[in-house]
Order: C-alpha cells, then structure tokens, then sequence
C-alpha cells in the first residue's frame, strides 16, 4: 500500500508528459496534412541521378 505514495505522482506525471507532447505535435503542425504522406509513398519517382 506504502508503493501507492511513489506509483500515483509517476502516473500523473507521465499522463502530463503525454499531454504537453500532444498538445505540443497539435501546435507545431504534425497533423496537417494526413493524406499528404500517404501520396508520398504510392508515389514511384525514382530519386537516382540519371547517368
């Protein structure tokens, strides 16, 4: 019961930590553009110089 003391200030902390991250990513513009990484990666353009 004792180990409740150390394992509920941790859990709020790092519930606070993922928090701040998220709202952190909302704010800088990580969710813009969803679609956009999807094109991205069906794209087939080669990116070797050409010889």
């Amino acid at each position: 019961m004792n180990m409740l003391i150390f394992l509920i200030p941790i859990a709020l902390l790092l519930g606070a930590l993922g928090l701040f991250a998220f709202l952190w990513s909302l704010k800088s513009g990580q969710y813009e553009d969803l679609e956009g990484a999807a094109w991205r990666a069906l794209e087939d353009d080669d990116d070797r110089p050409a010889a």
